[in-house]
């Protein structure tokens, strides 16, 4: 068996472990997570705010994604939510100089097509995409240097986009409670 196919099946354990364990309300979420009231009408108007030229169906898709990978891979939606802002300002379309994919900003190079379904470039493959990397990071590494090797990889060489995600994060609530 190949070592990523081991780290997938070793993730996906980890995962429903984690699952089994939490006292969760009737919605999936945490009681005591701060974003608990955070669902995909909150996701919704964040990413209206974000940005003006998402068609509503398109609103609807990324809100429904953001709320579904959330819970599949049991992060905060309000995280995904920050780091699908930092990475492309709500874009689907998006596109890097060196070659990452739609709204979560996704290297093809990292995803093995059997972890999601479709084209990276759709709106939930991407974001599923993006939920798995952010999901394995944090759980190999902690929340801090787990989303920072989300943007730099191995090499963590900087605090700055740590930084950008947690202030996206930060007012994403603000907005959220008002």
């Amino acid at each position: 068996m190949s070592r990523r196919r081991v780290a997938l099946l070793a993730l996906l354990a980890a995962l429903l472990v984690a699952d089994g364990r939490r006292d969760r309300d009737p919605r999936g979420r945490d009681p005591g997570d701060a974003s608990a009231g955070f669902g995909a009408a909150e996701v919704a108007a964040t990413l209206e705010r974000a940005n003006r030229d998402l068609a509503p169906a398109e609103v609807d898709r990324i809100a429904s994604a953001v709320v579904r990978y959330s819970r599949k891979y049991a992060i905060d939606p309000v995280l995904v939510t920050a780091v699908l802002l930092v990475e492309s300002r709500a874009r689907p379309w998006a596109r890097s100089p060196k070659g990452a994919i739609g709204l979560m900003q996704i290297m093809p190079h990292v995803i093995v097509p059997s972890m999601v379904a479709g084209n990276l470039a759709t709106i939930e493959s991407n974001i599923e995409g993006g939920c798995f990397v952010l999901a394995d990071n944090i759980r190999r590494l902690g929340e801090e240097d787990g989303i920072s090797a989300y943007f730099w990889g191995s090499n963590i060489r900087g605090l700055a986009y740590l930084a950008r995600v947690r202030a996206a994060r930060e007012a994403v609530l603000r907005q959220a409670e008002s």
